[in-house]
């Protein structure tokens, strides 16, 4: 799998593609959107993804349950948040929609969401990407510009028609003038934490599933 997503994110000539605007969401999209979160959907995922990470992360991850993956980069880490047949291509879009909302929350906006359609050998891949920035407001303490976590991205990547993964990120700025960032599991902790679904909220899965 690791090689996979090596080949997946490499840049080849004949899969570049320019990204475009992702678009806004239809007036109904977003009714059923605030319907999915009024309902508290979200909780039949968040918390196990955030617990999934750090079984993860010490070295206890099974195969049972939820998958994720660390990414450890050079200036950036995050996590792989993969897809299963148990959540619904419509309940994960509104996963990714929420995790946005929940980020500028934390005192961001978005720069950008953008997608881009790359055709493989044997994969179709699309891609939509939310960049967040930090809003531009000083630490009272030491006077410097508040990173907070740092660059944010979000990104969805459906291959062949079906979600992947969302992929969560952080790219901290490393200017002397900015204050150092928080690390990402404070991130994750604020955006994912949240209690077990009840008996009533894992019943609304099916309503959202295909949505």
């Amino acid at each position: 799998m690791l090689h996979f997503l090596q080949q997946l994110f490499r840049r080849r000539d004949d899969a570049v593609a320019t990204w475009q605007p992702a678009g806004a969401p239809t007036p109904e999209q977003t009714r059923q959107h605030q319907a999915w979160i009024t309902e508290c959907v979200y909780q039949n995922w968040l918390g196990p993804y955030y617990k999934a990470y750090h079984l993860r992360k010490g070295g206890a991850g099974g195969q049972r349950g939820l998958r994720v993956e660390l990414l450890r980069e050079e200036g950036r880490q995050g996590g792989l948040f993969f897809y299963d047949d148990s959540i619904g291509p419509g309940n994960f879009q509104h996963l990714f929609q929420l995790l946005g909302e929940r980020i500028t929350a934390l005192g961001y906006y978005r720069a950008c969401h953008d997608r881009r359609q790359r055709s493989h050998e044997q994969h179709q891949e699309i891609t939509f990407k939310q960049l967040f920035k930090p809003n531009p407001t000083d630490c009272t303490e030491c006077g410097r510009c508040d990173q907070r976590y740092g660059l944010i991205t979000l990104d969805l990547v459906d291959m062949n028609g079906q979600p992947f993964f969302i992929r969560l990120s952080t790219n901290p700025v490393q200017e002397p003038h900015f204050t150092a960032p928080k690390p990402f599991e404070v991130l994750l902790r604020a955006v994912f934490d949240e209690p077990a679904a009840d008996a009533v909220t894992r019943k609304k899965v099916k309503a959202y599933y295909a949505s």
